[in-house]
């Protein structure tokens, strides 16, 4: 029921709701910038290359990110009224993309490191099943936890808000979630370092190593940067585990959450295309200023069209196939 007040005794709240949604304004401002500055090279190494799987993912993440970022705007824009329900849909849904979401990044990471491994069956099946047990058991989490929580919108002195309450053990299965997350993205970013630690010590002894050492090098740059951000949205969504931040409607909470809404949109909006993206970008520059005569496969991400630039790619794989296939 919609909670209509004109108490002045409401202004604190109304003043922490309006910290809050300059953070949600920026962040989604942020995400559609980041989307305008790369839709060039979008149009380049995406729309213009055949369809694959990776397209697929690649298109998924960046515009669910920008319905992800609709999502979260119009509850917390104090012009705009809505009713309940459509403060409890419009939540639920948001959990269901988040869950689809970390998903598809999950998939991602599987298909960078069966190329870091050179096409090991054994990791890729052993990936597939981590990802799918993490998928399975945060699926019937979300599930759970969307029954504990309610909408309720408030008209507080002309102004429009949503508010959510966590009952039951809601915030806790939540967090449960970014623990699960959390342990594969360690994970993942264990297995990346060790095997480009033990390629780098190997090509130290090739003088034709500068080629694989380059895409290792973009490789990891996207994987700690992204890893680095997964980080900072898990450190704060486990901080809600305190009560004095989910069940808090101060200034500072509304500070915490809109610093945790920017951290979790440039996470999975922003860089996890860029995983995808900066490895064609990085392909591409190769074959531009690759010498006649050296031969290259490519893979997956390109299309497997066949380019002439170098042989071996770790110690048998072409890496230069990495470059195009994560």
């Amino acid at each position: 029921m919609t909670l209509v007040s004109n108490d002045p005794s409401w202004w604190p709240t109304i003043s922490s709701f309006s910290i809050f949604s300059y953070f949600v304004v920026a962040s989604s401002a942020a995400l559609v910038y980041d989307w305008a500055l790369t839709f060039g090279q979008e149009i380049e190494l995406i729309w213009k290359r055949r369809w694959s799987l990776v397209t697929v993912l690649y298109l998924n993440l960046r515009y669910i990110g920008i319905i992800n970022a609709a999502l979260i705007l119009l509850p917390n824009l104090p012009s705009i009224l809505l009713t309940d329900t459509c403060c409890d849909a419009m939540d639920a849904l948001q959990n269901w993309l988040n869950f689809v979401v970390n998903a598809m990044l999950g998939v991602i990471m599987i298909h960078r490191l069966h190329v870091m491994y050179r096409r090991s069956r054994g990791i890729l099946i052993s990936l597939t099943v981590i990802v799918l047990a993490v998928t399975i058991a945060c699926g019937v989490v979300t599930a759970k936890a969307n029954n504990y929580i309610t909408a309720e919108a408030l008209i507080l002195s002309g102004t429009y808000q949503c508010i959510y309450n966590y009952g039951g053990d809601a915030q806790i299965l939540i967090s449960t979630n970014w623990i699960l997350y959390t342990t594969w993205e360690v994970l993942a970013l264990c297995l990346a370092v060790w095997i480009a630690v033990k390629h780098f010590r190997e090509l130290q002894q090739s003088s034709r190593g500068w080629t694989i050492r380059d895409c290792f090098t973009v490789l990891m740059q996207a994987h700690i940067v992204y890893f680095a951000s997964f980080t900072a949205v898990s450190c704060f969504e486990l901080g809600y585990l305190s009560p004095q931040l989910s069940n808090s409607s101060s200034m500072g909470s509304q500070i915490y959450g809109g610093a945790l809404e920017i951290f979790q949109l440039v996470q999975m909006f922003v860089l996890g295309p860029r995983l995808i993206l900066s490895i064609r970008e990085y392909h591409d520059k190769l074959v531009a200023n690759s010498d006649a005569g050296i031969s290259m496969t490519t893979m997956d991400f390109q299309e497997h069209v066949h380019m002439s630039i170098g042989s071996d790619m770790f110690t048998g794989t072409d890496l230069s196939k990495a470059g195009s296939d994560v």
